[in-house]
C-alpha cells in the first residue's frame, strides 16, 4: 500500500470510515478535538492537516489490518469525504425506517429493517437535460424569436404558480419544469395587464415563481443560475413591499448562498430577514410565523456548516419556539414549517456538526406520518442512507435508499447526493450486497 504523501480532510475521513469509527471515537483515538475531526469531514480536501496530525494518521494507518487498508484505499480513490461531503450534509447512523401495518413510516427502535421490494411496477420520469435547457432559455430569453408573449388572467397565473409549488414539494420535477417554461414568458405581459391592489399580489407571486425556479436549479446542481433566480425572487418580493413575501424570498437566497459556499453570508441574511419580518409583522399571522421559523431553520443550517455551534443552537431553539406558537405541522406560505420540521432540522444539524449519536436519538423521535411533503420525507431517508454507509452498515444504507425511492422516485434520480451514496456503496460492498446495489441503481436510473 502506498503511503499518503499529504493528508487532507478527505483522506483523514476516508480512514475514519474505513475504521468504522464515529467522529467522536476517531477524535479520541487520535487525541484530537472532536471539532477538528468534524471539520475534516465537512471540508474534505480543502483542509490540509497539521504536521502532528499527519504523523498521527501515518501511525494509525500503518497499524491497521489489511481489510481496513483495502477499505481505506477504496474510499480514498473514490474521492469520498464521507457523510458530510454534500452541500446538504446529513447522515443518521443508527436508525432504520420501515413501513408499519398502517402503511405509514415509523422509526424502528431496535434498528432492524423490514425488507420490502420497493422497485416493482414503478414508472417514473427523470429531470432531462432538454427540460432544464428549456427552463434556462425561458429565464434568459422569456420571449423566443418570432413569438408574442401571452398574458395570463391574474387568477390563472396565481393558480399556476401554486400548482408549480405543489408539484415541486411532491417531487414531480418534470411537471414543475413544464409549468415554469410556460409561466416565465408570461411574467411581463401578465404584469403589464395587472393593476391596482392585484399588482402587489402579482409581484409577490413572481417572487414565489422564481423561488421555485431557484429550488429546481439547485436540485440539478446549477448553483450559478440558482443564485440568479434567487436574486430575481428577492427583487420581485421587494417590489411587492409585502414583508412576508420578502422574508420568503430570503429563504431561497439563503439556500443559494449556501450552495455556492457562502455560509457566513447565508446565516447573516437568514438572521436579518427573520428579524425584519418579526418586527414588521409582529408575527400576527400564521404565514408570518411559518416564514419566520423557516428562515431561522435555514440560518441554523448555514451556521452549522460554518461550524458556529452556538448560533445554530440558538436559531434552532428560536425556531422551536415559533413552531410551538404555530401549534401544528403545516405548509403555510409553502414552508412545510412546524414542530416536526424543526426536529428534522435538529437531526440535520447534529449530523452536520458530527454529532452522530445525538442525530440518531433525534431521528428515532421523528413521526414520519406527520411529514406531509414528499421532498422532506425522501430527504430523511437519503440522510439515513448516507449515515449507514458512513457507519459501514451497507445493507441498511441500501434499504434506506429504497425507502427514499418509494417516497419520491424523481428526487432520487436527480440528487447528486444519492449518486454519491450509491457510488460509495458500489465501491465498498461485495457479493450479494454489491449486486443488490447495482440492480437498484440500474432500475432507479442512478449512475454508479
Amino acid at each position: 500500500m502506498a503511503a499518503v504523501t499529504t493528508w487532507t480532510g478527505r483522506e483523514a475521513n476516508a480512514l475514519r470510515q474505513a475504521l468504522r469509527m464515529s467522529v467522536t471515537g476517531f477524535a479520541e483515538h487520535l487525541g484530537a478535538a472532536r471539532r477538528t475531526v468534524a471539520k475534516w469531514s465537512s471540508q474534505g480536501d480543502k483542509v490540509h492537516l497539521r504536521a502532528d496530525m499527519q504523523a498521527a494518521l501515518d501511525t494509525v494507518l500503518t497499524r491497521t489490518t489489511p481489510e481496513v487498508r483495502e477499505r481505506f484505499e477504496a474510499l480514498a480513490s473514490a474521492g469520498t469525504s464521507g457523510a458530510l461531503a454534500d452541500p446538504a450534509p446529513l447522515s443518521v447512523t443508527a436508525t432504520h425506517l420501515h413501513t408499519g401495518a398502517g402503511g405509514t413510516h415509523d422509526i424502528d427502535s431496535d434498528g432492524d429493517v423490514r425488507r420490502r421490494d420497493l422497485l416493482a411496477d414503478v414508472t417514473i420520469s427523470v429531470i432531462t437535460v432538454p427540460s432544464v435547457a428549456t427552463l434556462l432559455n425561458a429565464m434568459v430569453a422569456p420571449s423566443p424569436r418570432g413569438t408574442e408573449p401571452v398574458a395570463l388572467p391574474f387568477r390563472q397565473f396565481a393558480r399556476d404558480v401554486a400548482a408549480a409549488k405543489i408539484d415541486y414539494q411532491a417531487c414531480r420535477y418534470e411537471q414543475v419544469l413544464a409549468r415554469l417554461a410556460t409561466l416565465l414568458p408570461a411574467l411581463e405581459p401578465t404584469r403589464a395587464n395587472t393593476e391596482g391592489e392585484q399588482l402587489a399580489q402579482f409581484d409577490a407571486l413572481a417572487g414565489d415563481l422564481y423561488h421555485v425556479v431557484g429550488s429546481v436549479l439547485l436540485k440539478v446542481g446549477d448553483k450559478g443560475m440558482a443564485l440568479v433566480a434567487a436574486e430575481r425572487s428577492t427583487r420581485a418580493a421587494a417590489i411587492s413591499q409585502d414583508p412576508v413575501a420578502m422574508a420568503a424570498s430570503a429563504r431561497i437566497m439563503t439556500h443559494a448562498l449556501m450552495s455556492n459556499g457562502h455560509m457566513a453570508q447565508a446565516r447573516q441574511l437568514a438572521e436579518d430577514a427573520a428579524g425584519t419580518v418579526r418586527r414588521s409583522t409582529r408575527l400576527a399571522s400564521t404565514d408570518a410565523v411559518a416564514v419566520y421559523g423557516a428562515l431561522l431553520l435555514r440560518g441554523a443550517i448555514a451556521a452549522a456548516r460554518y461550524e458556529d455551534r452556538d448560533s445554530a443552537r440558538a436559531m434552532l431553539d428560536e425556531a422551536a419556539a415559533a413552531a410551538g406558537r404555530l401549534g401544528y405541522d403545516g405548509n403555510d406560505r409553502w414552508t412545510g414549517f412546524g414542530i416536526t420540521n424543526v426536529l428534522l432540522h435538529r437531526v440535520n444539524i447534529a449530523l452536520t456538526l458530527g454529532d452522530a449519536g445525538t442525530a440518531i436519538t433525534l431521528a428515532r423521535q421523528v413521526p414520519l406520518d406527520k411529514i406531509g411533503l414528499a421532498e422532506r420525507k425522501a430527504s430523511l431517508f437519503v440522510d439515513v442512507a448516507r449515515a449507514y454507509t458512513q457507519w459501514g452498515r451497507y445493507e441498511h444504507g441500501l434499504d434506506a435508499l429504497r425507502g427514499a425511492y418509494q417516497v419520491a422516485p424523481e428526487e432520487i434520480r436527480c440528487r447528486p447526493a444519492v449518486q454519491r451514496i450509491a457510488s460509495d456503496l458500489a465501491v465498498l460492498t461485495g457479493g450479494h450486497v454489491r449486486s443488490a446495489v447495482l440492480d437498484f441503481a440500474q432500475h432507479a436510473g442512478i449512475r454508479v
